[in-house]
């Protein structure tokens, strides 16, 4: 444990953060210590442990002091852990929560499990040596804070909290489509803009999901496989009107969204079906 240092749990210039687990403890060799219950965040410069009520408690390692890792299964009563083997500690490390120790190891204690996969973004991380990719001495020109006069970064609370502030207008955004009258094009175009997926089967499936979550919109799937979403209501309101007025505001529809011929041939199929 003399290998780690106090830090603010900021992200440095050229760092990324890869992944992170609750619920593990830290064990110098085979001594448990005071850092109990926290939030083990692997990045590609170091370990962070950060104590999961005292965000102030923050501690790291270089992965550049990890010589190798290992599994430790778990038993009766214990949990699964990973062992790192570390090098001596270096002498002109930054102070940290223990100046020396009688271990070359530390152990790392998944309360909540997650090792598996822990353990091999771990050993990746160690075999590509991405800390190695940016070189000494390289400046990378920032934003500062003119009241503070401090360099802005990015901090692992910081990432949180973005994540968090995204959901909730996320959240916001779907139940406004229930209380505001919007268009169909700007009800779709402001849905889509609320999901960040990269898949386009992820995406196909979040809107099979609508109808069965009983949410305003659903998704539309023709014979010819063309998929559209339109409101839940859209049945009841377009069969009492004419079908020259119906179809005709499909087209407008379908004009601003760039898919006039597909909706306006489906479209027709369908009516020709009643």
């Amino acid at each position: 444990m003399d290998r780690f240092s106090w830090t603010s749990g900021l992200l440095e210039l050229g760092e990324t953060l890869v992944l992170q687990q609750r619920g593990v403890r830290l064990y110098d060799g085979e001594e448990k210590v005071k850092f109990d219950s926290g939030v083990l965040l692997l990045s590609t410069h170091r370990l962070i442990w950060r104590d999961q009520k005292n965000h102030e408690c923050c501690i790291a390692i270089p992965l550049s002091q990890v010589v190798f890792i290992e599994e430790q299964a778990a038993g009766i009563g214990k949990s699964a852990k990973i062992v790192a083997h570390l090098h001596p500690a270096s002498p002109n490390k930054e102070p940290g929560p223990f100046q020396s120790s009688k271990y070359s190891y530390i152990k790392l204690s998944f309360k909540e499990h997650g090792q598996i996969e822990f353990f091999r973004r771990f050993s990746e991380e160690i075999t590509q040596r991405r800390w190695e990719n940016v070189p000494a001495g390289q400046t990378v020109q920032v934003n500062k804070d003119p009241q503070a006069g401090r360099i802005r970064a990015v901090g692992i609370v910081g990432i949180e909290r973005k994540l968090e502030a995204k959901r909730k207008e996320t959240d916001k955004n779907i139940s406004e489509v229930n209380t505001t009258e919007v268009s169909r094009p700007a009800i779709c175009m402001s849905y889509f803009c609320s999901f960040t997926l990269s898949f386009r089967e992820d995406l196909v499936n979040a809107c099979k999901m609508l109808e069965p979550l009983k949410l305003p919109l659903r998704l539309q799937i023709f014979d010819s496989g063309v998929m559209v979403l339109e409101l839940q209501s859209h049945n009841e309101e377009e069969m009492n009107e004419p079908f020259s007025a119906w179809l005709c505001r499909k087209q407008e529809m379908a004009t601003a969204s760039g898919f006039t011929s597909l909706l306006e041939s489906e479209e027709v199929k369908k009516w020709k079906n009643f």
